[in-house]
């Protein structure tokens, strides 16, 4: 566990074995190093493999980190989308750890960081198996009924598309530091060219590889999504511009590809627009204005990246890998430019 993210163990399992028939001895605890927001540990016990998800310390954006509401979700879904993990407990009583948590059950299966493990060797053809198994896991979301119990009130309804370019363009102006850019012109341009929501679907707005578990044995095969604190109802293809956000292929500048966190480069994954014309065709959902979605996903990911060094600066977090999270943002922000001036007025 990193310094001063340690988890109380013991109380945690003593609320653990109150709930969860069966559960005994102590549980082996590490804590997982992916991921720069919320803080994930594994509770590896004889009987039960379980993660346990909370929020970081520190000063948060206001709605993020809610554990209560992402274990909601993930129960509402569990019955309509096959590939949420079990939810075990959850925990709102602050004389435990000090803050809410929420325990579920581990998926056993492969997940794909910045490069495959070392003894996974997929050919042309598997990786493209891959890619394509992961858009229509995310098709698959975007065509879970909405109305099915404990779904139709994660959102606001209409309107989704605007309300997200003023809550994301608040958040920038808030976390901002005197050493990243302004992103006016990004903002404006964004609140001058919004779209109205092409339709309203569960959206995961995190959907990217290190999110997916694949299956040990068939390692093209998606078994499980996971980190599902920011899944509403909203606009599928914001979904899709948020998760390509993260899409770095092998013809991108050194910079990107030096900050790939997954192996969308390989041989046989689709590019970018690949992509995006693989959803359309699948859906039925135009992308005439891709864009837009495109600025968005790249402007809400600097957000992200912002109010995660926000905390770094201001002494809420101590975990070295936010250190140059400044850099990053600059460099999003030259990426929103390029593609605004390339769409013209």
């Amino acid at each position: 566990m990193r310094a001063g993210e340690e988890l109380e163990v013991a109380r945690v399992d003593a609320w653990l074995k109150d709930r969860v028939p069966g559960l005994s001895g102590a549980p082996e605890v590490t804590q997982y190093s992916g991921g720069a927001s919320n803080w994930t540990y594994r509770l590896r016990y004889e009987s039960h493999d379980l993660v346990l998800r909370r929020p970081p310390e520190g000063t948060k954006a206001k709605s993020a980190h809610d554990m209560g509401r992402e274990y909601r979700i993930q129960k509402a879904l569990g019955p309509v989308f096959p590939f949420v993990p079990e939810m075990i407990a959850f925990c709102d009583d602050p004389a435990v750890i000090s803050c809410e948590f929420y325990v579920m059950r581990r998926l056993d299966g492969t997940i794909l960081r910045k490069n495959p493990p070392r003894d996974l060797a997929l050919t042309p053809d598997q990786t493209r198996r891959l890619c394509l198994n992961v858009i229509d896991t995310l098709i698959a979301l975007h065509g879970v009924e909405v109305t099915a119990p404990g779904i139709e009130n994660l959102g606001k309804g209409a309107g989704y598309a605007r309300r997200q370019i003023e809550g994301w363009s608040d958040r920038y102006r808030k976390a901002r530091t005197w050493n990243v850019p302004r992103f006016e012109r990004v903002m404006t341009w964004l609140a001058e060219h919004t779209p109205e929501d092409t339709a309203t679907c569960v959206i995961h707005n995190d959907f990217r590889f290190d999110n997916v578990v694949l299956d040990s044995r068939d390692p093209t095969r998606v078994i499980g999504v996971l980190d599902w604190e920011m899944a509403t109802l909203g606009d599928p293809l914001m979904d899709l511009g948020n998760a390509l956000a993260y899409w770095v292929q092998a013809d991108d500048d050194f910079f990107i590809r030096s900050l790939r966190r997954q192996p969308t480069h390989l041989p046989g994954m689709l590019t970018r627009r690949g992509v995006v014309d693989y959803y359309a065709e699948k859906t039925g959902r135009r992308t005439a204005h891709w864009a837009f979605y495109e600025v968005y996903g790249l402007f809400r990911l600097a957000v992200i990246a912002q109010q995660i060094y926000y905390r770094y600066q201001q002494g809420q977090t101590r975990n070295p890998a936010f250190r140059n999270f400044w850099m990053f943002v600059t460099y999003l922000g030259w990426r929103c430019g390029r593609i605004i001036r390339r769409a013209g007025p």
